[in-house]
C-alpha cells in the first residue's frame, strides 16, 4: 500500500495507456479468435481507484503497455527505479530496448507466449507467479493460427470482440497451462513446466524464447528490462525444432 501511495503522490495526475478486458485475459485465444484488450487512456489515479476498490468498473484494468511505457509515460519514477541493470547491460554489452512497468488486478493474466528478449523482471510490490517451460519443450506446446481481434467495451457496459480485418492472422497458443486439456492437446503431457513466485524485492531471469505464463497478487507492482536477443546458433537452433515440430504435428 505505501508503494500504492507513493505511485499517487508522484503520478496521480498523469494520464497513462491502460489494458481493459471483460475477464482478465489479454493478448489471448477466446474461441477462434486472438483477442488483444481494449487500450483506454486514464490517469494513474484512476487505475487506483478502481484497484483499491474507490470506484467500481466493469472489466479487468492492467497496466501492461510494453513499449517502455516506465520511460514514456512515467518517467517521473525513474528516481526510484534504475533505468537498466548495470551487471546485465555489462555482460551483454547493450541497454535495454525497453523499460516496462506492470500493475494490476489479480485476474489479470498473461497466456502462454515467448519473446525474442532477454528479461529480467523484478517485483516491486506483491507477488507474480510464473509457469515456465524451456524452448526444448517446444513440441509439446501447441499452436493455432488466430484471427486478430479486440474487445471494445459497448455503451451498456457489455464487452464485444471486434474482428481486425485488414491484419494478418496471428500464430498462438490457446493451451492454459493453469486448466490443460490434456485430451485436445495431449502432446502438453510430455511437457515439464517449471513453477516459481517472485516477491517483491526479487528479479527472474527469463531467458529468451522460454514460454512463459503470468499471474500475480492483486495490485502488484514489476518492472522489467528488455535486452534484445542475440540470433545466433542458439536460436537457429529453436528454428530447426520449430520446423521439426510443424511437419510432425506439434502445432494444432
Amino acid at each position: 500500500m505505501l508503494v500504492l501511495a507513493v505511485c499517487r503522490e508522484k503520478v496521480g495526475s498523469k494520464v497513462i495507456s491502460v489494458a481493459v478486458t471483460p475477464n482478465g485475459y489479454a493478448d489471448a485465444v477466446n474461441g477462434d479468435r486472438f483477442v488483444m484488450p481494449e487500450e483506454r487512456c486514464m490517469s494513474f489515479s484512476s487505475v487506483l481507484d478502481i484497484l483499491q476498490g474507490k470506484v467500481q468498473q466493469r472489466g479487468v484494468f492492467y497496466v501492461q503497455k510494453q513499449c517502455s511505457n516506465l520511460l514514456d509515460e512515467l518517467p517521473e519514477l525513474t528516481d526510484d527505479v534504475e533505468t537498466h541493470v548495470s551487471w546485465m547491460s555489462a555482460a551483454l554489452g547493450k541497454l535495454p530496448d525497453a523499460v516496462n512497468f506492470w500493475l494490476g488486478e489479480a485476474s489479470a493474466v498473461t497466456s502462454m507466449h515467448k519473446d525474442h528478449y532477454e528479461n529480467l523482471y523484478c517485483v516491486i510490490s506483491g507477488e507474480k507467479n510464473f509457469i515456465l517451460l524451456p524452448p526444448t519443450d517446444r513440441p509439446f506446446i501447441p499452436y493455432g493460427v488466430y484471427q486478430p481481434a479486440v474487445y471494445r467495451q459497448r455503451g451498456d457496459g457489455e464487452f464485444e470482440i471486434v474482428d481486425q480485418s485488414d491484419a494478418e492472422k496471428v500464430p498462438w497458443i490457446p493451451l492454459d497451462p493453469l486448466d490443460p486439456d490434456l485430451e485436445r492437446y495431449p502432446g502438453y503431457g510430455a511437457a515439464r513446466p517449471l513453477r516459481c513466485s517472485v516477491k517483491a524485492g526479487e528479479m527472474l531471469y527469463l531467458p529468451s524464447l522460454w514460454f512463459h505464463h503470468v499471474t500475480q497478487s492483486h495490485g502488484a507492482i514489476a518492472v522489467n528490462f528488455w535486452y534484445d536477443m542475440e540470433y545466433d546458433i542458439k536460436y537457429n537452433y529453436y528454428q530447426l525444432l520449430e520446423t521439426l515440430s510443424e511437419v510432425t504435428g506439434g502445432s494444432t
